[in-house]
């Protein structure tokens, strides 16, 4: 994601941040959508139009919103005259801007002669062949003891890497960690023409890729759907995992534990996402993005969407859902031999608190952490994921290590 510095000025995308002499100034909402957009057409004319579908997609408001904003902004930008108005036509911000990359895109930006500061690690990727002729994109970063990554919705290893979905993720895992992430079949930068994918070809795939690691022992982290495959890879090498995290995990889809009116709903929703995947439709996307990211920022929700549809098809994602519906590992919990951290947050809208509670009462000895949080995906700005750097994440590298020697 970009920074747009102009004088004194940095607009952080990331934060949705606007900092003078980086001292943050108060500006929300349209206010922000609306600087943005001119940053990033610095020096270029942004007809009105534009700037409706950019900073009002899904509403039909008056030219008077606008002329609001802008003038907002110049309020707060005097005697700086950053903004020039285009009679009749739109507005050109005319301060010199510079971009200031901060995610995997940088490499990107270099080709283009952009300014950046320092991006991420970058990531090593490579590819493997499964024994049924499947091929995997999996990629390592960091150093230190080993931290496998379950597959789980939908992931592209290249678009996510530098995403303010998932870019604070591997940040900090991999200060402590040698980070192991890889896109399942039929999503991603893996094999998309793929005839068989069920819940043991999930597993073969990790196992496929920790074998082409090279790792003898690990830490195995779980999220969402990706618990499940962990555990059921946990039970299976219980001598290769050090310490198994389930994170938003589930031990049964939908289609096993779900009444008859949320089976149906399910149901509807994957034939509606046959149908409507890809499209761009703006309550098509919010359906999902406002299930996974309740408090998401617009700038969150348009990574997510184009991540989702940018990592597999319409037809792909349908089936993913369905093999996810289909998912049970309840019988396994009792079998996991390994030391188990349940983290769930106490307001997550896709899978609820008493999943994560049958798993750590399932597992023996596991622990339990409740987060603050109604995001399915913690975000970078809340304090549950401050929470989460201070209580989790130092625990699992310390417990690998102890484990490890």
């Amino acid at each position: 994601m970009a920074q747009y510095i102009f004088d004194n000025y940095r607009l952080d995308l990331d934060e949705r941040r606007l900092l003078r002499d980086n001292e943050e100034v108060c500006l929300r909402g349209k206010l922000f959508d609306t600087l943005r957009v001119l940053a990033e057409n610095a020096g270029k004319l942004v007809r009105k139009d534009a700037f409706m579908e950019s900073v009002w997609p899904d509403s039909i408001v008056e030219d008077n919103n606008l002329d609001y904003c802008i003038s907002q902004l110049r309020k707060l930008f005097y005697p700086a005259k950053y903004i020039e108005t285009v009679p009749r036509h739109g507005y050109r911000f005319v301060a010199p801007v510079k971009n200031v990359v901060t995610s995997s895109a940088a490499s990107q930006a270099v080709a283009r002669g952009d300014q950046f500061i320092t991006p991420l690690p970058r990531q090593d990727i490579r590819f493997s062949v499964t024994e049924d002729g499947v091929r995997l994109a999996w990629a390592s970063i960091g150093d230190g003891s080993p931290l496998v990554k379950a597959s789980n919705w939908l992931t592209h290893l290249d678009f996510e890497w530098g995403s303010p979905i998932w870019q604070h993720w591997w940040t900090e895992l991999s200060k402590h960690h040698r980070v192991i992430r890889y896109d399942e079949r039929g999503n991603g930068m893996s094999q998309r023409d793929v005839p068989d994918v069920s819940f043991d070809t999930w597993v073969r795939d990790l196992e496929t890729v920790v074998d082409a690691a090279g790792l003898e022992r690990f830490s195995l982290l779980g999220i969402s759907r990706g618990g499940a495959i962990a555990i059921a890879y946990a039970v299976k090498h219980p001598e290769r995992v050090n310490k198994l995290v389930l994170y938003g995990a589930f031990p049964a889809g939908i289609f096993r534990h779900g009444s008859a009116e949320e089976i149906e709903a399910r149901r509807a929703l994957i034939s509606l996402t046959r149908l409507g995947w890809g499209f761009h439709q703006p309550a098509f996307c919010r359906m999902f993005t406002n299930r996974f990211m309740p408090n998401a920022t617009p700038i969150h929700e348009k990574w997510f969407d184009d991540l989702q549809r940018m990592s597999t098809s319409a037809e792909n994602a349908a089936r993913l859902m369905e093999i996810d519906s289909n998912i049970d590992v309840r019988g396994l919990l009792r079998q996991v031999q390994v030391p188990t951290l349940v983290v769930h947050c106490d307001r997550d809208h896709v899978v609820s608190t008493e999943h994560g509670r049958q798993l750590a009462a399932g597992i023996p000895s596991a622990r339990y952490v409740s987060l603050p949080s109604a995001n399915h995906l913690l975000l970078a700005e809340e304090i549950a994921w401050e929470i989460l750097l201070v209580l989790c994440i130092p625990r699992l590298a310390r417990e690998a290590m102890t484990r490890s020697l």
